[in-house]
């Protein structure tokens, strides 16, 4: 179904997120995040003046678009970091740079571990958290922990370098215990570590407390400078305390599974991460699901998914336990060559992920609810009104035919199929009229039914009968298939789609009377959809046999008749068999060519008649 920018535009939720911008190739034109992505991705299809050239051009060619809801706008934020990084869409030129967020680092592998600022995440043995949106204040929180816990910051090599230089100025002013000076035990300086540890890990609430208090204290005591210094501190911890969900720091390729439910659908979204970082996501919806449990629905989705897909994440993520997860995973690392891990998260940040993969499955089926609606309305639900109108029950199978000719000059009809309301192109049958020359469409039709319904019993591709055969006319289409029927002892129902003077269906003729119909109504839309199949598969396959090829390849064969001469007779005769009967004197006089190429084209034609 085409994607309806205006519908979508009017579902879009108020939630923060990133949006994605694509054009009618599926090629992303551009990733953006939204505080609000109702009321930013709305903007973009306002008319607005001043806006930027770049951004009309973009708006131009979007075709449509996607989003993914996050809990805040600095997740958006990540999120859009990392798929650009990934898509690098042609209009998001300004954020490419690799070194865009920075990281605390934590060198747990050193006997005697710093905290370290960082630009990038590397597969090294030490601890990562971030990426964070603010230098400044992953710097003061990073001043913070070393206060707080007396650690140091040096580059000196410890425990190598231990006693080789006198302590630095940190240790006069009692911000570090000097291990340099092997003044503290590695247990004891690691006791210290395992507090920062537990402070970046989300533990926050003691410092932030103590803080508070401290800041309190210095208030009361009219210390306003330190009250201040102590305030801005404390932004800056739970500037960068908030939960990052987006990027894990480990690096390593995972899906997150997760999913969401009715009472009649279920809709299964995956987050895929590679090398820890979120580059997309895709929904499936899952059919037969109203009696099963959950964990079932995810097994079955993770056993038919990753059996066709050509990679398999080290993890996979799940929203709830399976029955068969030891079976499975060894099925999986057997195809990836190494271990495979299925996990459901029951605590911090990875279930907060997988929340999220819920919280857009959701999402997606709420937004899907109303175009399935609509879909199941123009399509089994315009079925069902048909039946209606015309008093049958059980409608599934319709067939329409239709007849295409230039004057009589290559006849041809057509055949198409719609099941449940959509066109089966499969069973969609061309008929190249073998019986009839000139124009005389009802017998083109009784050779077309009789042809398809002849061949039923012998030929698989007629051997499913229709519920109900639709013709492309009224009274005279509508008799001409009955008889056809009659002769061959088949009962099946027989409509026209009657015409109004535009060729456009204003009615049903059925059981001799013309029923009229609601033009508004999807039974209507359907019917017209219908009608102009048939005629588009009758009209291109006409176009086709008048190709080259075909339809003129008997005249191609006739020495001295090239494409000028070719087309002069199509002009002056309607049919092969028109021309088969004219004399070379009319023939040349006719087509203007000469009599000896005249004399020809007669003796040819006449000794060839069965072509």
């Amino acid at each position: 179904m085409a994607f309806d920018i205006s519908e979508e535009l009017k579902k879009l939720p108020h939630n923060p997120g990133v949006y994605i911008m694509h054009d009618a190739g599926d090629t992303i034109l551009y990733v953006g995040k939204a505080v609000d992505l109702h009321n930013r991705v709305r903007s973009y299809f306002r008319k607005i003046v001043g806006r930027g050239p770049q951004i009309d051009r973009m708006v131009e060619q979007v075709a449509y678009f996607e989003y993914i809801v996050t809990d805040s706008e600095l997740e958006a934020l990540v999120l859009e970091n990392n798929l650009i990084k990934e898509h690098s869409p042609k209009y998001n030129t300004l954020l490419k740079d690799d070194k865009t967020y920075p990281y605390i680092k934590v060198t747990v592998d050193e006997p005697y571990p710093r905290i370290l600022f960082s630009r990038e995440m590397k597969k090294d043995r030490s601890k990562y958290y971030g990426p964070f949106t603010s230098a400044q204040a992953v710097r003061e929180t990073i001043d913070l922990l070393n206060k707080l816990y007396r650690l140091r910051n040096c580059n000196r090599i410890l425990p190598r370098d231990i006693g080789v230089e006198r302590p630095c100025l940190n240790y006069h002013i009692t911000q570090c215990d000097a291990p340099c000076q092997g003044s503290i035990s590695q247990e004891e300086y690691r006791e210290r570590i395992n507090g920062a540890l537990d402070f970046l890990n989300g533990n926050y609430r003691p410092i932030i407390r103590s803080l508070e208090e401290r800041m309190q204290q210095a208030s009361d005591e009219m210390n306003y400078e330190e009250a201040a210094r102590l305030r801005d501190l404390l932004d800056s911890v739970r500037s960068v305390t908030q939960k990052q969900k987006i990027t894990d720091s480990d690096g390593e390729d995972r899906d997150v599974i997760a999913m969401a439910r009715d009472a009649e659908d279920s809709v299964v979204q995956v987050f895929f991460v590679r090398d820890g970082r979120l580059i997309g996501r895709e929904h499936y919806y899952m059919e037969n699901t109203s009696d099963q449990e959950d964990g079932y629905i995810l097994q079955e989705f993770v056993k038919q998914f990753y059996a066709g897909t050509p990679f398999i994440p080290k993890e996979l993520m799940l929203q709830c336990e399976i029955e068969e997860r030891e079976l499975i995973e060894s099925w999986l690392s057997d195809v990836r060559g190494s271990r495979v891990y299925i996990l459901t998260p029951r605590r911090g940040s990875r279930e907060k992920f997988v929340e999220l993969a819920a919280q857009n499955a959701r999402l997606v089926l709420d937004r899907d609810k109303e175009r399935i609606r609509r879909e199941q309305a123009r399509t089994t639900g315009a079925v069902t009104e048909i039946g209606e109108w015309l008093g049958l029950d059980g409608l599934k199978r319709m067939e329409a035919y239709d007849i295409s000719n230039t004057s009589g000059f290559a006849n041809v009809g057509s055949m198409v199929v719609y099941e449940d309301g959509q066109p089966k192109r499969s069973d969609y049958r061309k008929f190249r009229i073998r019986s009839v020359s000139g124009p005389d469409d009802y017998a083109c039709m009784k050779e077309v039914l009789s042809r398809r319904f002849t061949h039923a019993g012998e030929d698989s591709r007629f051997g499913v009968y229709p519920d109900i055969i639709l013709m492309d006319g009224g009274r005279g289409q509508v008799n001409i298939a009955l008889s056809v029927l009659e002769e061959l002892n088949i009962d099946i129902p027989v409509a026209g789609m009657v015409k109004d003077d535009n060729h456009r269906t204003r009615g049903l003729y059925f059981n001799n009377i013309e029923i009229p119909i609601d033009t508004h109504s999807e039974g209507f839309k359907l019917l017209t959809r219908i009608q102009d199949e048939a005629h588009r598969f009758a009209i291109e396959y006409h176009r086709s046999l008048r190709s080259k090829t075909q339809v003129h390849s008997v005249l191609d064969e006739i020495p001295g008749v090239g494409p000028s001469r070719r087309k002069s007779l199509m002009k002056a005769y309607e049919s092969i068999e028109a021309l088969r009967g004219a004399s070379p004197g009319d023939i040349s006089e006719k087509a203007g060519i000469p009599i000896n190429i005249a004399t020809s084209i007669h003796e040819y034609l006449n000794r060839h008649e069965d072509e």
